[in-house]
């Protein structure tokens, strides 16, 4: 039973937010948005060095969901390889563009994503340690790396978010930004001296530090969709106090959101999407930073709209990216980082050319 603040923060947010939403909140747009996520999984599946029409794609798939028996080598490559590399990148590219959306509403900065916090490098390296040390956890060899990773990313949060409380009880905004910067470098570095001594697992480590979709399968896309689902849902239920946080933490409070309380939760399921993120794909930069600023550019800031929007658009945004390092270079492949980086800064840098544009 919601008690009488949540109730209060609730209606008040939802008054102050009414002329936002009928201005600009229409269910046309994610339905667009739905569509073009299918059409562009269709595409990607079905492009490759074994060219796939749409059609045949939709059939194979149709077939495999049946039960029926698959029907050539084309078949085979759809529902053994392409498919679940496709539903990786579309959840993963999900999950951080929803982290980043939250992340800067709720720190109030433009440039903030997951990384901000040094989740991302604190979850890369638990999951490098595996490889390097050859750690282990008995009867769970195989998904190693996913578990070391969600431990670096959760025990990241915790000393960051204890440093913070150490050193202001408040937990402000730019105390939590400045000790994840720190902490990120300080496990960057870390990150480059296990690679010092990872020998004969250089180039996988290398790799995988710059991400990688190859071989992810349909285990890693069920605890992926069930993260989502966990960690995502309270994101998204969370619009109205994002809302609030736009006016400030001060007036926040004032019209009552409990801003510790909220802040403290949306840093965890933050940091749920974006461990997980880099246990299945290693580390992507610029997705939770540039798809919100995409996203915002087409339904507004209201983040209602905006939450949902950057999920669909991330997961668009990453399944194009993932064709582009498949393709370029084929049949030798990129790793998918250097190609959300590249696309990813010269997006930002048109991005914010448009806001100054826009601004005199």
């Amino acid at each position: 039973m919601p008690n009488a603040s949540s109730t209060t923060t609730r209606h008040r947010a939802d008054h102050s937010s009414r002329p936002a939403r009928s201005a600009g909140f229409s269910f046309s747009v994610y339905l667009l948005l739905a569509l073009v996520t299918v059409v562009v999984a269709l595409l990607c599946i079905g492009l490759g060095s074994v060219l796939v029409p749409p059609s045949e794609v939709a059939a194979a798939i149709g077939r495999a969901v049946s039960g029926a028996p698959t029907q050539g080598l084309a078949d085979s490559i759809i529902i053994d390889i392409r498919l679940p590399r496709v539903i990786n990148a579309g959840l993963v590219g999900a999950a951080l563009a929803l982290a980043g959306a939250a992340m800067q509403g709720l720190l109030k900065n433009p440039l903030a994503d997951g990384s901000t916090l040094g989740v991302a490098a604190g979850a890369s390296l638990g999951a490098v340690s595996v490889i390097v040390f050859g750690l282990t956890w008995p009867a769970w060899s195989i998904a190693s790396p996913m578990i070391m990773a969600c431990l670096g990313a959760f025990l990241s949060l915790m000393i960051i978010l204890s440093l913070a409380q150490a050193i202001d009880g408040s937990l402000s905004t730019n105390t939590i930004i400045l000790i994840g910067i720190i902490f990120s470098m300080f496990a960057s570095s870390l990150l480059s001296l296990l690679i010092v001594f990872a020998d004969d697992q250089l180039h996988n480590v290398i790799f995988w530090t710059m991400g990688s979709l190859a071989g992810t399968t349909y285990i890693d896309a069920l605890v992926l969709a069930a993260v989502l689902i966990v960690a995502g849902g309270p994101v998204l239920s969370h619009w109205r106090e994002l809302n609030a946080f736009a006016i400030g933490e001060t007036n926040a409070h004032h019209i009552g959101v409990n801003v510790k309380h909220v802040r403290l939760v949306l840093l965890i399921t933050v940091s749920a999407l974006i461990g997980l993120s880099v246990a299945v794909a290693g580390s992507i930069a610029f997705v939770g930073l540039v798809v919100p600023h995409m996203a915002r550019r087409l339904v507004g800031p209201h983040h209602r709209r905006l939450l949902p929007a950057s999920l669909f658009g991330g997961a668009i945004f990453l399944m194009l990216c993932d064709l582009a390092a498949r393709l370029l270079f084929s049949p030798q492949e990129l790793p998918i980082g250097v190609i959300t980086s590249l696309i990813g800064a010269i997006i930002f840098v048109h991005i914010v050319a448009l806001t100054r544009r826009s601004a005199r």
